[in-house]
């Protein structure tokens, strides 16, 4: 056991990884209809990965995939299917606090990865005892907080963006917006 005064320094949650088959239509609703910025965009192999801010250094993030599956439920009621889930990642306050966390789970007997270095940010991944895919990052350079460089190459990387962030960084706005409808017709309170 690794004695409390040694403990990571967390700093809330560097981003939820969310997945959608859809990133045009998902940076139009978040940016266009919920007024989260778009503070970072790259590719993850095919797939695109773009952030959205929600606080000071705190961000939901989406993975492109083309031909995923959707589904949708009412707000707080158990899913009928497996619900779609990427990782949860945990923001530290600087590289010495990425390394010394690593080190503690190697010491833990938890399997890590090296670090991997995404240009904006520097990561670990791991897993919890449920299975639950977790990474650690630091943002390397942070990307909220500012107001958001279109041509800045490092936090914007994916060279052929969807036409929404094309229109966020010519305009300012995204054109249009998706709708969206509640599923079902009750909704669960789970307080």
């Amino acid at each position: 056991m690794v004695p409390a005064s040694e403990t990571p320094r967390w700093r809330g949650v560097n981003h939820l990884a969310l997945v959608t088959p859809d990133m045009d239509a998902t940076v139009r609703f978040y940016a266009g209809v919920l007024g989260m910025r778009v503070v970072a965009t790259t590719r993850a192999g095919p797939m695109r990965h773009y952030f959205f801010e929600i606080g000071p250094e705190n961000t939901v993030a989406f993975f492109e995939i083309d031909g995923i599956g959707t589904f949708a439920k009412p707000a707080g009621a158990p899913p009928s299917q497996t619900n779609q889930f990427d990782h949860l990642s945990f923001n530290l306050p600087d590289e010495r606090g990425l390394l010394d966390l690593r080190q503690r789970l190697l010491d833990a007997g938890c399997e890590c990865t090296e670090v991997v270095d995404h240009g904006f940010v520097r990561s670990v991944y791991f897993t919890d005892p449920n299975g639950i895919a977790l990474e650690a990052p630091w943002w390397a350079g942070d990307a909220t907080g500012r107001p958001a460089d279109y041509g800045n190459r490092r936090f914007f990387a994916d060279t052929e963006p969807v036409d929404a962030v094309r229109e966020l960084a010519e305009t300012g706005t995204v054109a249009w917006t998706p709708k969206t409808a509640l599923t079902g017709d009750e909704v669960a309170d789970p307080v």
